[in-house]
């Protein structure tokens, strides 16, 4: 105790012989645990706490260095209070609401370090009482609600926002925390949307506001009806929905802006520097991840925010005026000071084009997923991947990022790697934005073939793949990409697993994500002709197949020894072999072919061009099985799938934004500075 009272509590030292004197506000603090009612002797006690300037270390102290039976002792004080915080909100005077706001953050905290270690303790009835908390808890969210809506200082409304993510955080699992069952019952939704759609308090706040929605939506979601979640799901006001994705953009390509300045310094060696850095943020990024795959989850109106150009993001100069910044900074990460999106997140050729939240997205995607291996970078991986699930079954995402009139250069992040050169960036071709996330699996299909294998992570890579095939099939879309840099990169991984199969299998069922693979190319082989560009591309995939044949012929021989044998991989090796039955009819229908040619020819190493003739001539007396159901897709599925993955993530979210809810960020300085200039 007396520690605290140093640190929080005392003015100064006189001498020696006398007692340190105690600031006033400490004193009243000191009343208030007491099981005296502090205004018996002081009528006007109430009125004075609140004009005093908080002391939120000390307050926090004291209520932490109680035990649970000494905190029901003086109860009755908590509850009074709570109460007369929540009175002074309606307050006229800014600097009464600015204390109540403040001590409110340190008696819920507070508390609730006491709920830690006692049992049948009960928060609510801790800080309101039982028979108040209705009334209380409603009086309190109209007043924040009411403070967010208003004209008025843009500090206060910060400062709310603080407290009501305090509120939301105080827990790890939020799921646990009975108070946010009244945050539910008295919405603050809107209050949300409406600074979401003001550029001004989208500039100030929109961070706050978005994690805290993020949250909120999260709140017992799979157990009662979340009013949240359904009104996040009938969205349709534009500014609205363009206000998220700005300042979901602004979050990413800030992060971006930092990943390349880094990049630039650590041009030699710097891999591991910038892992470091990637781990750090990964951490901060991931709330707004979370909020971006809410929003593309749960509201079809903002896939189309997706391909919005802003025009706040698009060809302006960054304006020379000053720009007022945050006044508080948010949470773990320093948002870009305007809406302007820095220069150097304007694609190569500022002439063409502009940048949207989706190549922001795509790019942040390939510097998390460059390296999973701690936990958090694992978590942002997958919820990259998840988000672009979403966005690959949507048919109307489907739709521009197939349309050949919004072309864009996507400059992806490559891993550094010893057998191949870093691209240059000038020669990236202008493309529908499918390409760049064909590229994006391909590049992660590549890189991330070791011990510690992201089985999880490549499934869904995998069936990202596959859905866009879907869609373009149906619709016939003839896409000019380079398909041969899949199909190479789909091989490596089939001959990757069958290298490591006996380690691999330890820990994971290789034979799902084989079948997946061999699937792709029968998709290509069955339905190519429909979507592929040119003639000549689906004869290159016969070159393809019948210049890697041995890896095929391994992957058969394989899959036969283990579905002939009785062992655990019977039925899921079975089905690969059944799935290789065209694959191995066009490398047994061909390479005698091939053989024959160069024997009469007297060749001993045919070209391609040699090859694709063979190939071509004798198309015809080649015979195929069809295959069923190639074309279709199980329906990503949060509930059922994802939910552990999800509780996960949102418990680390809720401990890192409680984290970085320090004092500082809480501090009064700024708030005087600006009510002193108020009459």
């Amino acid at each position: 105790m007396a520690q605290t009272e140093k640190k929080g509590g005392l003015l100064r030292k006189s001498s020696a012989s006398k007692k340190p004197l105690k600031e006033k506000v400490v004193l009243m603090y000191d009343e208030i645990f007491t099981t005296e009612d502090p205004s018996k002797c002081n009528p006007r006690f109430w009125e004075e706490l609140f004009l005093m300037k908080v002391n939120l270390e000390y307050l926090e102290g004291k209520l932490e260095a109680l035990d649970g039976e000494e905190l029901m002792k003086i109860k009755d004080n908590i509850n009074c209070l709570f109460q007369h915080c929540i009175q002074a909100l309606g307050e006229e005077h800014p600097i009464r609401v600015v204390n109540a706001l403040q001590t409110l953050c340190a008696l819920i905290r507070g508390v609730h370090q006491k709920n830690k270690s006692t049992s049948g303790f009960d928060i609510i009835n801790m800080l309101v009482g039982f028979d108040k908390a209705e009334l209380c808890m409603k009086n309190l969210m109209e007043s924040l609600d009411s403070l967010l809506c208003a004209e008025g200082s843009e500090s206060l409304k910060s400062l709310c926002l603080k407290l009501l993510l305090c509120l939301v955080t105080v827990t790890d699992n939020i799921s646990q925390n009975t108070i946010l069952e009244y945050v539910m019952i008295n919405s603050i939704f809107e209050a949300i949307l409406q600074i979401l759609s003001s550029p001004l308090s989208r500039r100030e706040h929109g961070y706050d506001a978005v994690v805290l929605l993020a949250l909120l939506v999260n709140y017992r979601k799979y157990e009662s009806v979340n009013p949240y979640i359904v009104k996040l799901s009938i969205v349709d006001d534009e500014a609205t929905l363009n206000g998220m994705g700005l300042v979901i953009a602004q979050a990413l390509s800030e992060y971006n802006r930092q990943y390349k300045d880094k990049e630039e310094e650590h041009q030699t060696g710097f891999f591991s520097a910038l892992t470091n850095m990637v781990s750090k943020e990964a951490v901060t990024n991931e709330a707004i991840l979370l909020a971006l795959y809410e929003a593309v989850h749960l509201n079809r109106n903002f896939i189309t925010v997706l391909a919005q150009s802003h025009p706040e993001m698009g060809l302006m100069t960054t304006p020379t005026s000053p720009v007022p910044t945050t006044p508080v900074t948010p949470l773990g990460t320093t948002p870009p000071s305007s809406d302007v999106i820095s220069s150097a997140e304007l694609p190569l050729d500022a002439d063409v084009q502009t940048s949207n939240l989706l190549i922001t997205f795509l790019k942040y995607s390939s510097i998390v997923m460059q390296d999973t291996k701690d936990e958090h970078r694992l978590h942002s991986g997958k919820l990259c991947l998840i988000i672009l699930t979403c966005i690959a079954e949507d048919q109307y995402a489907n739709a521009f990022l197939h349309d050949d009139n919004m072309n864009f250069r996507v400059n992806l992040h490559r891993m550094p790697m010893r057998h191949r050169k870093k691209a240059a960036d000038k020669n990236l071709p202008c493309r529908p934005l499918v390409c760049a996330v064909l590229d994006l699996m391909v590049e992660f299909i590549v890189t991330h073939m070791m011990k510690e294998f992201p089985m999880d992570l490549y499934v869904r890579c995998i069936q990202i793949v596959h859905k866009l095939l879907c869609y373009q099939k149906k619709c016939r879309v003839r896409l000019h990409y380079t398909w041969r840099e899949l199909w190479s990169a789909l091989i490596n991984l089939l001959k990757f697993l069958m290298s490591n199969e006996t380690v691999l299998l330890a820990k994971h069922n290789i034979f799902t994500l084989a079948l997946m693979v061999v699937n792709l190319f029968n998709m290509f082989i069955t339905y190519g002709d429909t979507f592929l560009p040119t003639p000549s591309s689906y004869d290159e995939l016969y070159y393809e197949i019948i210049r890697m044949h041995q890896n095929f012929d391994n992957l058969y021989s394989m899959v036969l020894r283990l579905s002939t044998n009785a062992g655990q991989w019977k039925e899921p090796a079975s089905k690969v072999t059944h799935a290789l039955v065209n694959i191995r009819a066009i490398i047994n229908h061909f390479n005698p072919k091939i053989e024959s040619y160069a024997a009469v020819n007297h060749i001993s190493q045919l070209s391609e061009d040699q090859v694709l003739e063979v190939v071509r001539s004798n198309y015809d007396t080649l015979t195929l099985k069809l295959q069923d159901g190639l074309d279709q897709y199980e329906r990503y599925s949060e509930q059922h799938k994802e939910a552990t993955f999800f509780k996960e993530l949102v418990r680390s979210i809720s401990i890192n934004v409680r984290k970085n809810l320090a004092f500082n960020t809480l501090s009064q300085e700024l708030l005087l500075k600006e009510f002193s200039t108020i009459s």
